[in-house]
């Protein structure tokens, strides 16, 4: 049976085509190679060494001993001390999320009701606070919280007692609801700068007053922005140590505090027992983001 061939016209069109393809096909492989293995050095493989080490036993001053074990999960499940961490640092979490929203909603509607000079000015105000070290910030809320700091000395001169706000989880709460505000504000005013605020008025000529205008179509339609900014905080909130650290004085155990004192304070350091905390931590992040991507559409996102 003879074989067909291609005239030279076209096999010559078919070779420039797959050269074409193999150039542009090496082209963006040049292009992320460079992010990959940035991804594999700094996120992929901490994150196979810390899966390993938590599956290994503590060594006798320090490291890892390669011994395979289940035991430090074991730990965990049934430990007082780090379960209790675990459902502090989620309420406390929860806590931050929610009081964030009931300060950012109203911002954000003040915000995205202005003229569009007024709203620069006022966006600028909002990230103001990030132009500053976070660590340095939380020095000055200790200033602020002191016994003898700005707040307590207000509070006398208009007659009132001092407050020991400073090391206790009052103190800590307010420090991560002041750090995470932002987070909170952007997405939301993001949503309602999308809004078309002429439904409000719809609402209230079908009899609708404020609060039922809000709930059944401002806060609808605007859910994207509190869900997104409720993922940014509740997620760097579970596992906050700074803020527990400096503002609660480390009175109380929460993930972050437990995870330092694991792998740098112990005597000798529990990298296994410190690596399964994170390995769990990282599996309720995921859960949380998981629910997020199922709970929103891709516009929304």
């Amino acid at each position: 049976m003879a074989t067909k061939t291609l005239p030279s016209a076209d096999q010559h069109s078919v070779e420039t085509a797959a050269a074409l393809r193999r150039d542009q096909r090496n082209q963006v492989v040049g292009l992320l190679s460079p992010g990959l293995i940035w991804l594999l050095l700094f996120f992929v493989a901490p994150l196979l060494i810390i899966v390993v080490y938590s599956f290994l036993v503590r060594g006798q001053f320090g490291g890892v001993s390669w011994l395979p074990t289940i035991g430090n999960y074991v730990d965990l499940f049934t430990s007082p001390v780090y379960l209790n961490a675990y459902w502090r640092s989620i309420l406390v979490s929860v806590l931050t999320t929610v009081l964030t929203i009931l300060l950012a909603y109203p911002m954000a509607l003040f915000i995205a009701q202005r003229s569009p000079r007024w709203k620069l000015v006022l966006l600028f105000l909002v990230l103001l606070p990030f132009w500053t070290n976070f660590l340095v910030r939380t020095y000055a809320w200790m200033i602020i919280l002191n016994d003898n700091g700005v707040l307590n000395t207000i509070l006398r001169s208009i007659g009132l007692p001092g407050q020991s706000i400073l090391y206790t989880e009052t103190a800590t709460l307010l420090g991560l609801v002041y750090g995470e505000l932002p987070f909170m504000v952007l997405p939301i005013y993001t949503s309602l700068d999308r809004f078309d605020f002429r439904l409000m008025e719809g609402a209230a000529d079908l009899g609708a007053n404020r609060w039922q205008a809000f709930r059944r179509v401002m806060l609808p339609m605007t859910m994207p922005g509190v869900i997104a900014g409720s993922v940014l905080v509740f997620i760097p909130t579970v596992g906050q140590f700074v803020v527990s650290e400096l503002l609660g004085g480390a009175k109380v155990d929460y993930i972050g505090n437990l995870l330092q004192r694991l792998f740098l304070r112990s005597n000798p350091p529990n990298w296994p027992l410190g690596s399964a905390m994170a390995v769990v931590m990282m599996l309720i992040l995921t859960l949380v983001i998981v629910l997020y991507f199922r709970g929103t559409t891709e516009d929304d996102r």
